[in-house]
């Protein structure tokens, strides 16, 4: 029986009408909790752990890939409204998200992401069914100094590309890279960074840094410039909850690169949606930077904030893939999903397909049901959420940072989280004082662990020989585009540079 057949049987199992209301209540939490900075689909799902226990396997991880795909509906939206991403997933899309909202364009910001998001979900569960065993072949290719080549490719492309100065980009990379290097070294065992306190032993989580960094710092940028600024008092929002065709144009081949992006990045496990989806924001904003006119970066463009959404949500669904064919997490909600798999008595792998296809199938069918029930409960309502933004700043803020506090202190109970959380988030708001890029901080971060992960074992497993970094054809293929990148950037600038002198 071939592959749409085995679907067409799972699309039978997952509308049925109680797992149909699982899809439903598992989406509205997911986007419910994505909206508190802080928490994510991570979260709710090990919340939501405990409490399935009495469903029945399918329901219960058809439940889980709403709440999954939930989460990162509901991340954008605060990403794009407020500037406070519950998940770093959510990062890439502020940078041009929040600017269309402070602009005014809010509704067409909202619709923008979820249509992405959708477009991206959906063909990411088409491949899964179809292509998932090429894919988690090519992933398999990937050894060390591959990693580590993508991680350099990584820091130097997105310090190099976001932001004016280039010397910024890299200030920020370190800053980046030196908060997560903080804690145990998990190799030697020694205290790096951590001063002596007990308490940064285990380093700073992503989580702290994430809402300290984007949604206090933005917290307190706002209120240091709520008197001599009083455009920052209210945001607008227009009343047109749709696309216009012009929109819709330019917006299309930005979701079809984000989408291509991040389907592979599914099966590589470097954490989750993070690098594809700024990896596909700093491809637009290239391409911006080649257009001879109407260069809209900085000011709110709209294929800055389509390409990282159809990235987060492809990349997504070919994770839950590899999830299923591999037993492979590569995200943190993807590793829960492995634990509540073995609470069941459920191996993920190659096996499980033949082992219990009904749930395989029903879970695969249930993608599909959830991106167009996400895409309905979202699409329509996307004005209605921008109504958010009248709300007087003094309140909004408030509320905002009430939440960043009870996200942080819900994850470990601590209040040095708290204390850390306050200071990490005045070095986001000296960042944007002297207009310091934010990427290049949270890609380091998220990539530091991995990088320095895959050098060590590269190196030990060749001896120390450095030459095992740039052995394979996929290490000549990043580190040429790399080199590709880093040309076209400084030719660029000393155009500008020599153009600006005469």
């Amino acid at each position: 029986m071939g592959p749409l057949d085995l679907l067409m049987q799972g699309f039978a199992g997952a509308l049925t009408p109680i797992n149909l209301l699982w899809v439903v209540v598992g989406c509205l939490l997911g986007t419910g909790v994505g909206v508190l900075p802080g928490l994510g689909s991570s979260m709710a799902v090990a919340l939501l752990l405990p409490m399935t226990f009495a469903l029945d396997p399918t329901a219960a991880f058809i439940m889980f890939s709403g709440v999954y795909f939930g989460g990162l509906f509901g991340d954008s939206t605060m990403a794009i409204l407020m500037n406070t991403p519950g998940q770093a997933s959510a990062i890439a899309s502020t940078f041009e998200g929040h600017r269309m909202a402070k602009d005014g364009r809010a509704p067409q910001a909202l619709a923008t992401a979820a249509i992405g998001a959708f477009i991206g979900g959906m063909i990411a569960s088409v491949v899964v069914v179809f292509l998932a065993p090429k894919l988690a072949e090519w992933s398999a290719s990937f050894g060390p100094a591959e990693y580590f080549a993508l991680a350099l490719f990584a820091f130097v492309a997105t310090s190099s590309i976001v932001g004016d100065s280039a010397l910024k980009g890299i200030t920020a990379l370190v800053i980046g890279l030196g908060i997560a290097t903080i804690g145990i070294d998990p190799t030697t065992g020694a205290e790096r960074g951590t001063l002596g306190v007990q308490e940064l032993f285990d380093g700073i989580p992503l989580v702290t840094v994430t809402v300290a960094i984007l949604a206090l710092g933005e917290v307190f940028h706002v209120a240091s410039r709520i008197r001599r600024d009083p455009a920052t008092k209210a945001m607008k929002t227009s009343g047109r909850p749709w696309l216009s065709r012009a929109e819709f144009a330019e917006a299309a081949p930005a979701w079809a690169r984000g989408t291509a992006i991040g389907l592979p990045f599914g099966v590589i496990p470097v954490g989750g949606s993070e690098v594809p989806t700024f990896m596909a924001y700093a491809l637009e904003r290239r391409l911006d930077r080649h257009r001879t006119k109407g260069r809209r970066f900085g000011t709110g463009a709209i294929r800055g904030l389509a390409a990282p959404e159809a990235a987060g949500n492809a990349t997504t669904g070919t994770a839950m893939g590899a999830l299923l064919a591999l037993g492979l997490p590569v995200s943190a909600t993807a590793a829960i999903m492995l634990a509540a798999f073995r609470q069941y008595g459920l191996q993920p792998g190659p096996l499980l397909f033949e082992r219990a296809p009904d749930l395989v199938w029903a879970l695969l069918a249930s993608f599909f049901v959830a991106m167009v029930v996400l895409l309905v409960i979202n699409l329509p309502f996307a004005q209605l959420w921008a109504k958010l933004l009248l709300i007087p700043n003094p309140y909004l803020y408030a509320g905002i940072s009430v939440f960043c506090g009870l996200g942080v202190y819900a994850l470990s109970s601590s209040r040095f989280d708290l204390a850390m959380l306050l200071f990490i988030g005045v070095v986001g708001f000296v960042m944007r004082r002297y207009d310091v890029p934010l990427a290049p901080l949270m890609i380091g971060m998220v990539l530091g662990p991995l990088a320095e992960t895959s050098l060590r074992d590269a190196l030990l497993s060749s001896n120390g020989d450095y030459s095992v970094l740039v052995r394979s054809p996929i290490t000549w293929l990043l580190y040429g585009v790399l080199l590709v990148v880093l040309t076209v950037t400084v030719a660029s600038r000393l155009r500008r540079r020599s153009g600006a002198d005469i």
